[in-house]
């Protein structure tokens, strides 16, 4: 009878285990990720230089939707260019102080207790600059695990969907970034990020966020 029992515990656990996560599996299917072609006002050319251009459209108030506090639901893929389908899941609140530097700038700061490195609690900051000369935004990113600053992610909004590139390296590998934001709804706008090592031809998805307004 012990072993009965015993057995129905497990057999309980393990279906509570799978019921947890195919909830999680609905949940990321769920996740509408940013649509083709992604490479529009960027190209890469023949000499292999990243060439971008800004929308007809791109102005210093494309991030005064950002200006205030938020709390974000975040879904990052485990790990990177290695065909893994395992999915983390977190929260984390980001405060933006909207517009900085006489309207050409804006700065954000990211707080979280996840930490995939292991060295919680986490902290980001983004500093975005507009160039009036050349109609272009660049973001920069630095964390508290390496203090460094990212290389710049370059680009401008297209009506409600803003797109920003660079060329960096991951494991040694070179490869395309893609940040994309969607402000489509303001009080809960979409921040998806992407990997190509086809230099834009096809995209891994790995890092996405949805802000919502703290009340």
């Amino acid at each position: 009878m012990k072993h009965f029992q015993h057995t129905r515990k497990i057999l309980a656990l393990l279906s509570l285990f799978m019921l947890q996560a195919s909830l999680s599996h609905a949940q990321i299917a769920k996740i509408v990720w940013p649509a083709d072609p992604v490479m529009t006002n960027a190209r890469v050319t023949y000499n292999g230089d990243l060439e971008i251009t800004p929308s007809s459209t791109s102005s210093a108030r494309d991030f005064d939707f950002l200006a205030g506090k938020w709390d974000m639901h975040n879904t990052k893929l485990k790990k990177r260019l290695e065909n893994n389908h395992e999915w983390l899941e977190f929260e984390s609140k980001d405060e933006n102080f909207g517009a900085i530097l006489n309207g050409i700038g804006n700065l954000d700061i990211l707080k979280t207790s996840f930490n995939q490195y292991g060295k919680a609690p986490y902290e980001g900051l983004t500093l975005r600059l507009f160039n009036p000369e050349t109609k272009l935004w660049s973001l920069y990113w630095v964390d508290s695990n390496l203090g460094t600053v990212d290389p710049p992610m370059v680009g401008s909004f297209e009506g409600n969907i803003g797109k920003f590139f660079c060329k960096d390296t991951w494991d040694g590998k070179p490869i395309l970034v893609v940040f994309v934001w969607n402000k489509t709804d303001k009080e809960a706008p979409v921040w998806s990020q992407g990997y190509s090592i086809d230099n834009g031809r096809t995209w891994e998805w790995n890092f996405t966020n949805v802000l919502h307004h703290t009340k």
